[in-house]
């Protein structure tokens, strides 16, 4: 899973893509002087508006290292939110404005994507959603800007320990954008404020951890908040005499304005909001809640799926990953059901550490048994490095076992493989392997650095993530485990088909949950039933889907494809068929809808086979 402003990803309507696919870089040399020009102007209009989106989400732009604007917060007053809507119409119609028949066919499948994402962002509008065509993985609700996996309780300390700070300049940005906290806290408790106004709040139970997050954000001292963690570690070369400066700098700023700011905003959420928010979950009880859920439903799939049909296919998944998760337990000669097989599994001290440091050492030992491994698989391979992170304390409890959080080459910063360290007892060993295939390599890390990596292209082509190709394609990379060396043992062979079981089930209880009727206890009941995942993990996940309606959908779908075009592929190729060059192809135009993958992978093969 990637996290906050880690990903930029968004959603296209498989419809909408029906031309095959072509090549997506820079046009061939050749083309004639008014194409040329058509281009020329496209690129330019491109990107001035990526400088218009970065200066609107001075956030996103410190994740994606845009640089200049890691001073200041997006204006998320009702005139800054009026500022960021009237700027999607105009973008749009600055796009509008520009002759698509006049482009190259490369240059032309970059205004389908862009015209695609401004317009599936000005629809969301109708829902609450936030205007940045390029969101984040979770489109991000203006009335509902808080909930236990997001929101400035967790986003603001997570932008502040992202921002460069190897000199005093980027130092004092810090220090500035610590200034600006209380106001941007004084602008979500107002979106807060009106969004219980106008009926949009999450699910009363899913906020129960989100006081403690605020609260562990303002400790008595200063040097324990996350929100000066960057003032603990400073880079070598600063003089004694600049660190004390800079450090007594944010204490009084901490002390004067920002704890004071957290406080009354957890006290509001305390004695207020939470007690004002509603007791269903489904998304159907938000205004125009089954609309909404449709609509992000065919955002985060890119495909026109229903509800109901993607129900279904989860169903057909549980049965058949079933079958192969009874043939493992078969091979160990374990005598019992298959529950007790799974409580064994979560029970049995074995499968744990007693030390959050050795099970942190635990995942960096399993990344870098594979890292050697992707030659193997890959003949392109990312430049920027990544790292085994550990979750902070303030949020752990209510986040999933890992994330990643992309890295920004342009800044220098590596990408970071984040694990959950609190409940040791919650983290088995026997998910370790699949897990780090999923989040690091050859999973969300390797794909995300090598689209950032991507030359010739539009920047927004660098950073958007269509959900359906960046979960799907981690997920699919969790299979590679048996090419890759390893799931040598019955137990994280189980693992790997249990976190396969996990992403089917989220098709039949996300669906159950928003469309059907389902409640909260069904959800997590038929988790049970059939994983071998932890209650802690159990719960925290079914809680995520009930504010994320829709997201956890475009894994299992997205991988479902990937290994559907690589079948084909291998069966149309034969003897041909070189597994490194289909990943590399996979992969060569950063993350699309799923249909222009297809088309794109079909070409390929088309290619390969010399017709």
């Amino acid at each position: 899973m990637i996290r906050l402003f880690a990903m930029l990803a968004v959603g296209i309507f498989s419809r909408l893509f029906v031309l095959p696919m072509l090549a997506l870089a820079q046009p061939a040399a050749g083309r004639n002087g008014e194409q040329a020009e058509a281009t020329r102007k496209f690129r330019a209009y491109l990107d001035n508006d990526w400088k218009l989106w970065m200066e609107q989400y001075p956030e996103t732009a410190t994740s994606v290292g845009f640089p200049g604007l890691n001073r200041r917060w997006s204006d998320d007053s009702r005139e800054g939110l009026e500022a960021r809507i009237k700027h999607l119409h105009e973008s749009l119609s600055g796009l509008k404005a520009i002759s698509r028949d006049a482009l190259p066919a490369g240059e032309q499948l970059n205004y389908d994507l862009y015209r695609e994402l401004l317009e599936t962002a000005a629809e969301g509008l109708q829902y609450g959603d936030d205007p940045l065509p390029f969101r984040s993985v979770v489109p991000a609700n203006i009335w509902m800007p808080i909930t236990q996996m997001g929101g400035i309780q967790q986003g603001i300390a997570s932008t502040l320990a992202t921002m460069p700070h190897k000199s005093v300049s980027e130092y004092e940005d810090v220090l500035a954008r610590l200034e600006a906290v209380p106001r941007n806290v004084e602008q979500n408790l107002a979106l807060v404020q009106e969004g219980l106004k106008k009926g949009y709040t999450p699910p009363k139970l899913m906020l129960r951890d989100v006081p403690k997050q605020i609260a562990d954000l303002i400790p008595a001292d200063p040097m324990a908040s996350p929100l000066l963690q960057p003032f603990t570690e400073f880079p070598a070369g600063f003089s004694e005499a600049e660190r004390a400066r800079l450090t007594q700098r944010a204490k009084l700023i901490y002390a004067d304005s920002v704890k004071p700011a957290f406080q009354k905003l957890h006290d509001y959420f305390t004695s207020t909001y939470l007690p004002a928010c509603r007791d269903s979950i489904a998304a159907a009880a938000l205004p125009n809640g089954a609309a909404a859920y449709a609509f992000h439903v065919r955002w985060q799939t890119t495909t026109n799926l229903t509800p109901q049909q993607i129900h279904e296919i989860g169903l057909s998944e549980v049965k058949r990953i079933r079958a192969e998760m009874d043939k493992v337990i078969a091979s160990t000669g374990f005598k019992g059901s298959f529950h007790d097989f799974t409580e064994f599994l979560r029970t049995d001290p074995r499968f744990f550490y007693d030390q959050p440091q050795d099970l942190v050492n635990g995942y960096r030992i399993v990344a870098k048994k594979i890292d050697p491994e992707l030659a193997h698989l890959f003949g392109k391979l990312p430049r920027l490095p990544y790292g085994v992170c550990v979750i902070p304390e303030f949020k752990a409890p209510s986040q999933t076992t890992a994330y990643y959080q992309q890295g920004a080459p342009s800044a220098g910063r590596p990408g970071c493989y984040f694990v959950n360290t609190y409940n040791l007892y919650a983290r088995p060993k026997w998910e370790m392997e699949a897990l780090s295939l999923h989040e690091s390599v050859p999973g969300h890390h390797l794909q995300i650095s090598l689209a950032q990596e991507l030359e010739n292209v539009p920047e927004f082509r660098k950073h958007v993530g269509y959900s359906a190709f960046v979960e799907g394609w981690a997920l699919y990379g969790e299979s590679l485990g048996e090419e890759l060396g390893l799931y040598k043992g019955p137990y994280s062979k189980f693992g790997q088909l249990s976190y396969e079981m996990w992403r089917a089930v989220r098709l039949v209880v996300d669906t159950g949950m928003h469309s059907m009727g389902w409640t909260r206890h069904q959800a997590i009941q038929f988790f049970k039933d059939h994983t071998g995942k932890t209650d802690q993990d159990i719960t925290v996940e079914v809680d995520r889907y009930i504010v994320w309606p829709g997201q956890a959908l475009a894994y299992k779908l997205g991988q479902l494809k990937i290994q559907q075009l690589r079948t084909e592929a291998e069966r149309n190729l034969g003897a041909r068929f070189d597994i490194r060059k289909f990943h590399d192809a996979v992969l060569e135009n950063g993350a699309v809808p799923l249909n222009v993958l297809e088309a794109h992978m079909k070409r390929w093969t088309e290619e390969q086979t010399g017709h």
